[in-house]
């Protein structure tokens, strides 16, 4: 018995993607991106200011980071709270050392409950994007589109209210998106997402809606808290991409080198010792404009 021809015709079978979500695009094919004053590295630093709620919903799934051992889990709990009431302080500290303004991606329920740390933030002048309503606002396909699109407006009416600025930027929890989460944020006003993660630098969705790449392999909850290395092991591979990035830059034009840092891990005594001393390696190399996503956002679209 012989196959019917039509069992082996796929319409999406084409060069590039099965999907109209954005073109197929190579980095080394793209014009040369040139950044403020002749930097080859845009450094990103992105920040996570989290509220876990004690009890996790594992609908559509559980937060990565969520509590994890029978309720009431304080363990867990209290670690992740260290982070905001410790954590988050030692890493502005640090940021300001340096001079350096951050992307800081924060659930509009932490912004509610820490309005001094938001006032310290805002006033450091760094920018605030969202990440969903809390730690169980995940989203996934499958997730009703009338509950993704209220739990989109939920997490950007709650930081306006808590900073008096409309986020422009979004991460979702896990970086997850379900298939309507594009058109969802651009019609929701956002201009700019950092959850897929096949570039280095800035592209565009077909809608309009740009992407920041966030590699969440350059992460220190990866590396550090997945892969159990040490925060000076960290520190190392950034550079180490910094000098790679660096190099490639000045054959192809710019690149991005996004670093995301946690509270409740790089803020740690023991640790926040090498992110210190990251950023002044990075920042007395002469080849990096460090920038919050906004300003990268807006110097790529003006290249």
């Amino acid at each position: 018995m012989s196959l019917d021809p039509a069992y082996l015709d796929y319409p999406r079978r084409r060069e590039g993607y099965d999907h109209d979500l954005y073109p197929w695009s190579s980095i080394f094919d793209r014009a040369p991106v040139a950044w403020p004053s002749g930097a080859r590295l845009a450094v990103w630093i992105v920040v996570s200011l989290e509220y876990f709620p004690l009890i996790p919903s594992d609908t559509p799934f559980r937060a990565p980071g969520h509590m994890a051992t029978p309720y009431p889990d304080y363990r867990h709990y209290t670690a992740r709270d260290y982070g905001t009431r410790v954590g988050i302080h030692r890493l502005l500290d640090a940021f300001a050392a340096v001079g350096v303004r951050v992307s800081v991606a924060a659930n509009a329920e932490a912004a509610r409950r820490n309005p001094e740390l938001v006032e310290r933030i805002v006033e450091a002048g760094h920018e605030i994007i969202a990440h969903s309503t809390d730690m169980n606002g995940t989203i996934a396909t499958g997730l009703p589109e009338a509950d993704e699109a209220a739990l989109i407006a939920a997490s950007l009416d709650g930081l306006e209210a808590a900073t008096g600025t409309r986020p422009r930027g979004w991460l979702g929890i896990a970086r997850s998106q379900s298939w309507t989460t594009p058109g969802l944020l651009r019609a929701a006003g956002v201009e700019y997402c950092c959850d897929w993660v096949n570039d280095e630098l800035p592209w565009r969705f077909a809608n309009g809606l740009a992407n920041l790449p966030l590699n969440h392999e350059l992460s220190d909850r990866q590396v550090i808290g997945v892969q159990q290395q040490s925060a000076e092991n960290y520190a190392e591979q950034l550079c180490d991409a910094a000098d790679y990035l660096s190099r490639e830059a000045g054959v192809h034009g710019g690149r991005m080198l996004p670093i995301h840092l946690t509270p409740y891990i790089s803020g740690l005594p023991y640790r926040i010792g090498a992110i210190e001393q990251l950023l002044r390696d990075l920042t007395a190399r002469g080849d990096c404009w460090f920038a919050r996503g906004d300003e990268i956002l807006d110097a790529w679209a003006a290249a």
